[in-house]
């Protein structure tokens, strides 16, 4: 016993007692428990690494339940949307492996859904290839015809790049005011529907606006808009297109159950016409104003989406008249229009090889591409509602030495509403019995046995 006190003694500077003091005592000295502290530490961080994945196996394991219950065979191995998460997966994978070979991480997520192709895994079905072609016809021609009408801005007129780009967003929305109505036509008469052309541009439209429309706003904000709201602004056109998309396939999908449980369209036609009118109105009021139409135009595709179409008898002529009214001819400075047509027409050119590119490795043949074209061309609702505004702003400070690229831009707009909005809808409609193939109709009439 002497000797163990002894032993505490020359360590902590005194005897305690055996017993609590002297556990103290070593712990008040790292160097007395350093294995044990070790021990303990590898103990925790495992139990911590065991807890985390159990939780994170857990969540999995039960989103993935869900998904089966709603979805069936489309999360099993066999589904499409199983190789799709799967390829997401791996492909973020890949590119973290990239980065730690200091490679960009882009060329380890390419190599992944390369390797996932070649070996035959990712095929994808039904609706899968349809979403990944309307993306891609909504996003691509929309970004090649803003940054050519900025290239040709810059490079011409010397415009500052923020204004070119301006310019470059107002002119690439298209203006589904003007291609829905003559594609409905078309549709009813059957004309690219053994494809679905009619519902591949209609859906892409709407995405190609809200695109447009929220790079528009945020350029706009980092013109005129303090830097403190800038977040706000940047933030806000992905919140609008997930809001639009999500609550517009919530409303319409409820509305189509509804439906099957009730007699009569009429219902499920009312409920979809009054949902997006609430969203169109609503989004406005609560400072979201792509979301609205976006939903409106999700929620319709189901079978009374036909319906809607001569609704447009009673609507288009105030909707067209209400455009018009918005162009202000004397406004325009003659001056100004060469460039404007040099930066449209470099804009139109650059839109159509980016369309024709969109669509190389999907089931069109030469004409079907070229009425899709034909389609991606009016312009009209976006830039009459859109254009004024950068102008109507300087007009508080005339002498700003951006007023005569605001003048430029409403001028641009303008001219494309003119030249497009017209030749576009005739051209839909003449071409489509040319260029569409027309689906035959089942046979309805009965056979004589």
């Amino acid at each position: 016993m002497a000797s163990l006190n002894e032993a505490f003694t020359d360590d902590c500077g005194e005897t305690p007692k055996l017993g609590q003091d002297a556990v103290l005592c070593v712990a008040d000295d790292p160097k007395n428990y350093g294995s044990f502290e070790n021990s303990t530490g590898k103990s925790d961080k495992w139990k911590n690494g065991f807890v985390k994945w159990s939780i994170i196996l857990l969540l999995s394991g039960l989103s993935w339940s869900c998904l089966y219950l709603v979805l069936h065979g489309e999360v099993l191995p066999s589904g499409g949307l199983f190789q799709l998460l799967v390829l997401l997966l791996i492909a973020e994978a890949g590119g973290q492996l990239c980065k730690l070979v200091k490679l960009p991480a882009l060329l380890g997520m390419l190599i992944a859904g390369i390797v996932l192709k070649s070996c035959g895994f990712f095929r994808l079905y039904g609706v899968y290839p349809d979403l990944v072609i309307v993306s891609r016809l909504a996003v691509l021609p929309c970004i090649c015809e803003a940054c050519g009408a900025a290239l040709a801005a810059n490079i011409f007129f010397g415009v500052p790049w923020i204004w070119s780009f301006l310019i470059g967003f107002i002119l690439s929305p298209i203006s589904p005011a003007v291609v829905v109505p003559t594609l409905l036509s078309l549709k009813e008469k059957g004309y690219g529907e053994d494809k679905g052309i009619s519902t591949l541009v209609i859906a892409a439209s709407s995405i190609d606006d809200i695109l447009s429309i929220s790079a528009f706003g945020v350029i706009m904000s980092a013109i005129f808009t303090p830097e403190n709201d800038m977040t706000m602004a940047i933030l806000q056109g992905p919140l609008e297109l997930l809001g639009g998309l999500v609550g517009g396939s919530v409303w319409g999908s409820m509305c189509g159950y509804l439906g099957t449980q009730s007699e009569g369209e009429w219902k499920q036609t009312a409920l979809i016409g009054l949902g997006g009118f609430v969203a169109v109105v609503g989004s406005h009021e609560f400072g979201i104003p792509g979301a609205g139409p976006l939903a409106a135009i999700t929620s319709a595709f189901n079978p009374v989406s036909d319906k809607f179409s001569s609704i447009w008898a009673i609507v288009q002529p105030a909707l067209f008249g209400l455009i018009g009214a918005e162009v202000d001819l004397t406004i325009i400075e003659v001056s100004l229009l060469v460039q404007s047509v040099v930066i449209f027409l470099s804009s139109l050119v650059i839109r159509f090889a980016a369309c024709v590119i969109c669509l190389l490795d999907v089931d069109l043949n030469w004409k079907e591409v070229l009425f899709v074209n034909m389609a991606w061309l009016p312009k009209a609702t976006v830039q009459a509602a859109l254009s004024p505004q950068p102008l109507d702003q300087l007009r508080e400070t005339p002498d700003s030495p951006d007023l005569p690229i605001a003048k430029l831009l409403l001028t641009t707009a303008v001219l494309a509403i003119i030249v497009t909005a017209p030749i576009g809808s005739i051209a839909i409609s003449l071409t489509g019995p040319i260029l569409l193939k027309k689906a035959n109709k089942p046979n309805t009439t009965p056979i004589d046995s």
